[in-house]
């Protein structure tokens, strides 16, 4: 008797999973939106997206015209900067900015190289356009550097004294500085990027492709044949997550094997299995989320709305665009009760670091509580909507 029960189970488990893809193929505008997301925007985040200096438009107003402020201007160089001109005249620098036709203006005094001669204190100052904070702030600390720089080997010069063993009569001290930079020693932005957007398509869909089956019974008024029929909601449930699991599986494949390895080359340092474990969890445990949310809008507008109002603050508490040591201790409680935050840390730590379940069955539980706390919710939900 048992053996037949669970054989009608499983087949009654694989027609409706088998119906929830024929309804999400015959649906071709979401079809291409998730091939889109999966492959062409992930490629648009790792390579349109920087974190670093990159030819930053710089103008020089240099009112000394000597050896010395060329040779400095001369510091200023690609990759991180460019030139963008000459002006004669400070209000030409201020239009420049204005415009957006300039980031930075070096403006250099009259008495620049005089000073340096005499030993004197020699000041130059850079205006930078600071709307793009990041950038802004990266343009700052480079040219503070070149500028540190310049005026350590002009004192070193004046004294006969080397700067790191070169030029001079004597070798002046030096702190040998060695750093070493993990899991991505060339800094590549791709890679963070990369990762960070293909993280985020899989959060996205998890909650929207599972709400839309749901919508889309209500919309077309099917789900009270289902509710009529032989089946529980666990049993009306549980292939919609199953369905949306394999697809969004299919699309975290194509993204990670078609765009960043192949085309990025980023790294994939830990089990593959493991990821795909951790995804899958993940993905159920927001499949129920999106569930809980068909159950309490009525067609696809507000259930894509309901997704964004969600999805955000889940984003802005994973610690992916802010440090966890920046945010506000109440902020800080908030990452807890976000899975991204979980699933974040746990697929850098496969993909980048190679680490194992060892290390990351913390996040493995913080994830599977979500679960389970969003599962009972959202059958409790189920049963009062449609009882």
């Amino acid at each position: 008797m048992s053996s037949l029960f669970d054989r009608i189970w499983w087949s009654r488990l694989q027609a409706m999973t088998w119906k929830e893809l024929l309804q999400l193929m015959r649906d071709p505008i979401l079809l291409v939106f998730v091939l889109y997301a999966f492959s062409a925007d992930i490629y648009n985040a790792a390579s349109g997206v920087s974190f670093q200096l990159n030819n930053a438009a710089l103008v020089l107003f240099d009112l000394d015209r000597s050896a010395a402020s060329r040779e400095l201007a001369g510091r200023f160089m690609p990759p991180e900067f460019r030139w963008a001109g000459a002006i004669t005249h400070a209000s030409q620098g201020q239009k420049m900015l204005d415009d957006g036709k300039a980031m930075a203006v070096l403006d250099i005094p009259p008495d620049f190289s005089e000073r340096l001669a005499r030993g004197d204190t020699a000041s130059v100052q850079m205006q930078i356009d600071a709307s793009n904070s990041v950038q802004g702030f990266l343009a700052a600390v480079d040219a503070t550097q070149i500028v540190a720089r310049y005026g350590l080997e002009q004192t070193a010069q004046r004294l006969g004294v080397g700067v790191g063993g070169t030029g001079g009569n004597l070798d002046a001290p030096l702190i040998n500085n060695q750093t070493r930079v993990w899991f991505n020693p060339n800094q590549n932005d791709a890679w963070f990027m990369g990762i960070s957007e293909l993280l985020n398509v899989i959060t996205l869909f998890s909650m929207l492709l599972p709400a839309a089956a749901m919508v889309r019974e209500k919309e077309r008024g099917t789900i009270e044949q289902l509710l009529v029929s032989p089946l529980s909601p666990w049993q009306i449930m549980i292939p919609k997550i199953v369905a949306m699991v394999a697809v969004i599986l299919g699309g975290t494949a194509l993204g990670l094997f078609g765009i960043l390895v192949p085309v990025f080359a980023v790294p994939v340092a830990g089990s593959l299995l493991l990821f795909f474990v951790l995804t899958t969890l993940y993905v159920s445990t927001l499949a129920g989320i999106g569930i809980l949310i068909a159950t309490m809008t009525r067609n696809m507008a507000q259930a894509g709305m309901m997704v964004i109002l969600i999805i955000a603050p889940m984003m802005f508490l994973s610690g992916a665009w802010t440090p966890p040591e920046a945010m506000p201790a109440l902020m800080r409680l908030g990452m807890y009760v976000s899975p991204l935050y979980y699933y974040i840390n746990a697929s850098y730590g496969i993909l980048m670091k190679g680490a194992g379940i060892s290390v990351l069955w913390p996040m493995f539980a913080g994830i599977f509580l979500i679960g389970v706390l969003v599962s009972m919710t959202t059958i409790v939900r189920f049963k009062k909507q449609f009882a």
